[in-house]
C-alpha cells in the first residue's frame, strides 16, 4: 500500500466523522482594505477518478455534485504515480462528504460503468481570492447579522450602489471587489438615495476604478448615450418602459412630461407615434437631442422641449388638445393621446395643471379621443394601491375614481416603499371643471386703514 493510499484512507475516515466542509473564506471578517493573500486556504475535497473512456458516461450522472467555483474547472486532467492518464471530477464538499452521500440510483448507474467507491478519494485543493464570487467574499468580510451588498445596478460600464450607513466604512473594499469580479465594470460609484428635486441628480462618489461617467446602454432596440453623473437613468425601469410602449399604437400621440434622455419618447417615435418630449434638466435635453439623432428618428414625429413640467402641460399640451377639440387637428385611425409622468417623487403635484386647463369656449364638438395618463408615485405604507389612488385624487383636485384604469406596482424601492403607476382617463369633467384647488399665489393683503 502506497503512502498516498494510506493518506486517502485517513482522509475518508476523518471526513465521515467531520461536519460539512465550508468553502467560504476564513479569517477575513472586518477587512476594510482588500488583501487578496488572506483569502488563501486549503480545503479537502472529494473527487472521482475515472479513465478518459468512461468520462462521457460518468459526467452526466454526477453533474449535480460538481464543485463550482470562479476560475475553476470541475473536470481536470490527472496523471497517476504509475504515469497513467486519468480524469478527476471534483465534487462540492458541502454536498458530498462520503461515497454514500451520492444518491443510490446514481451509485448503481456508476457501478454499471465499473465506477465505484474505489474511484472515490479526497485531494487537497488550494483556494485563492480568484476562486470566490463577490457575494461569498461580502458574506465573509462584512459585519455578521447585518444587511450586506445584496443588489446593485449596472449602467454600461458603471456599477451603481446605494450603501447603507453600516457599510460605508467598507465602501472602498466593496468597490474593488466588484471591479475585480465583474468583467464589464470599469467604474463603481456609491450614490445616496437623495435625488435633487430639480434635475433628478444623485450625489455620487467614485469608490473604485476610472472616473468615467459617459455610458451607452441599449433598451427597446434603441441606444442611449448619457452622462450618468448629470442625468437620471435607472436600468430597473427597462421592463416598465417596455410595458408602456406596448400600449402605444402607430399614429397615437405621446406627451412625455419628464422624459429624461428619452426611454419612452425615442422608441415611441420609432414606432411611428407623434411624440412631444420634455425635460427641465438641460443635460437631459442635450442627451435627448443626441439620442434622437443617433437612433435616426424622423424629427417630424418627435418634438423636443426644455421646460418646466407645468409650463409644458399648460402650453404645448393645452394648445394641441384645443386644436383637436376644435377640429383643427384630426387624429388618424381613432388614435389615442397618452401622457407619461415618470417623476415618482413629484409627478402627482403636477396633476393639478390639468384641472380646468381648458375653458368651455375651447369645446366645439364632443371629445372623441381618449386621453390616458400614466403617473408615477412612491407609496409608503401597508396599502400602496390605496395610498397611490388617494395621492392622485387629492392632487388632481377631482374625484376620478371611476376613471382609474389600473394601479400597478412597478418595483419595490425599500421595505414598505413601492414605486407605483396609476393609469387613468383624463376626462372632460377635469379638463373643463372649475378649479377645486386654490391659486398658487397668495391673496393680496388688504391695506389697513
Amino acid at each position: 500500500m502506497t503512502v498516498t493510499q494510506i493518506q486517502n484512507i485517513f482522509q475518508k475516515l476523518f471526513t465521515r466523522m467531520s461536519v460539512s466542509v465550508s468553502l467560504a473564506p476564513i479569517g477575513v471578517r472586518g477587512m476594510k482594505v482588500l488583501d487578496r493573500e488572506k483569502f488563501l486556504r486549503n480545503v479537502s475535497v472529494p473527487v472521482l477518478e475515472v479513465t478518459e473512456d468512461k468520462l462521457a458516461k460518468t459526467t452526466p450522472i454526477v453533474k449535480p455534485y460538481f464543485l463550482k467555483l470562479e476560475n475553476f474547472k470541475p473536470v481536470q486532467n490527472y496523471v497517476t504515480e504509475d504515469n497513467l492518464r486519468r480524469k478527476r471530477i471534483f465534487f462540492n464538499p458541502e454536498k458530498i462528504k462520503c461515497w454514500s452521500d451520492i444518491a443510490e440510483n446514481h451509485r448503481l448507474t456508476l457501478k454499471n460503468y465499473d465506477v465505484d467507491e474505489s474511484n472515490f478519494t479526497f485531494v487537497t485543493l488550494k483556494l485563492t481570492y480568484d476562486n470566490f464570487k463577490f457575494d461569498i467574499i461580502f458574506k465573509a468580510v462584512l459585519p455578521e447579522n447585518e444587511e450586506i451588498v445584496s443588489s446593485f445596478s449596472q449602467i454600461g460600464h458603471i456599477i451603481h450602489l446605494n450603501l447603507r450607513e453600516h457599510l460605508f466604512e467598507y465602501r472602498y473594499l466593496i468597490g474593488q471587489v466588484l471591479l475585480d469580479k465583474i468583467k464589464t465594470c470599469r467604474t463603481v460609484v456609491n450614490k445616496s438615495n437623495i435625488i435633487d428635486n430639480t434635475y433628478r441628480n444623485f450625489k455620487m462618489e467614485v469608490i473604485a476604478g476610472e472616473e468615467d461617467f459617459l455610458v451607452t446602454v441599449k433598451e427597446n432596440r434603441c441606444n442611449f448615450q448619457l452622462d450618468f453623473s448629470k442625468v437620471y437613468w435607472n436600468p430597473r425601469l427597462c421592463k416598465e418602459h417596455e410595458r408602456i410602449l406596448e400600449f402605444l399604437k402607430p399614429e397615437d400621440v405621446l406627451f412625455d412630461v419628464f422624459c429624461g434622455v428619452g426611454p419612452f419618447s425615442i422608441p415611441a417615435a420609432k414606432r411611428k407615434c407623434q411624440v412631444f418630449a420634455n425635460d427641465l434638466n438641460p443635460d437631459s435635453f442635450k442627451w435627448l437631442e443626441h439620442n434622437a439623432k443617433s437612433n435616426k428618428i424622423d424629427m417630424t414625429r418627435l418634438k423636443l422641449y426644455n421646460q418646466d413640467g407645468k409650463d409644458f402641460i399648460c402650453t404645448i399640451f393645452k394648445d394641441y388638445v384645443t386644436d383637436i377639440f376644435n377640429g383643427k387637428k384630426i387624429l388618424k385611425n381613432e388614435a389615442k393621446i397618452h401622457i407619461t409622468m415618470n417623476l415618482p417623487a413629484l409627478a402627482v403635484e403636477f396633476l393639478n395643471s390639468f384641472n380646468a386647463l381648458l375653458s368651455i369656449e375651447d369645446l366645439s364638438s364632443n371629445i372623441k379621443c381618449d386621453i390616458i395618463v400614466y403617473v408615477y408615485c412612491f407609496a409608503v405604507g401597508e396599502d400602496p394601491v390605496k395610498i397611490s389612488k388617494e395621492k392622485v385624487i387629492e392632487n388632481i383636485g377631482y374625484d376620478i375614481s371611476k376613471d382609474i384604469i389600473d394601479v400597478f406596482n412597478v418595483r419595490t424601492v425599500s421595505p414598505k416603499k413601492e414605486m407605483m403607476r396609476v393609469t387613468f382617463k383624463l376626462s372632460k369633467e377635469v379638463l373643463f371643471s372649475k378649479k377645486l384647488v386654490q391659486n398658487d399665489e397668495p391673496p393680496i393683503k388688504k391695506l389697513c386703514v
